[in-house]
């Protein structure tokens, strides 16, 4: 399973972006799509997760500014990022998690996704 994350760049304090990630392969089911984050120095951590068309979980530092939300016929995952801070600056990782077309579990990651917030 591969994830393709695109979104990413330089915005205002304030500003909004938009970070997408597309799941392909061999996919039966996807159970959990997640959003992490990596700021430089500090350890990779959950922004938000969807466990389901209405089950999500958000950090308590994007509550309110972020919303998680995926399109299961894409297998897309989507971050809508408003008020966006400068410490909010980290690059973006996507996860989903679920079983392939042989049954077996996977635990993809994208690739990273630069997000800056500018003061």
């Amino acid at each position: 399973v591969q994830l393709q994350a695109s979104g990413g760049g330089l915005v205002q304090a304030g500003g909004s972006l938009r970070l997408s990630c597309a799941a392909s392969g061999s996919i039966f089911s996807i159970n959990v799509m997640a959003w992490y984050r990596q700021a430089p120095g500090k350890q990779r951590e959950l922004v938000a997760d969807s466990t389901g068309a209405a089950t999500t979980n958000y950090a308590d530092s994007v509550k309110g500014r972020f919303t998680i939300s995926r399109d299961n016929a894409k297998n897309t995952v989507y971050l809508q990022m408003n008020s966006l801070k400068p410490e909010d600056t980290a690059v973006y990782y996507c996860n989903v998690r679920g079983r392939t077309r042989v049954l077996r579990s996977y635990d993809a990651w994208g690739q990273g996704t630069q997000v800056t917030v500018s003061s």
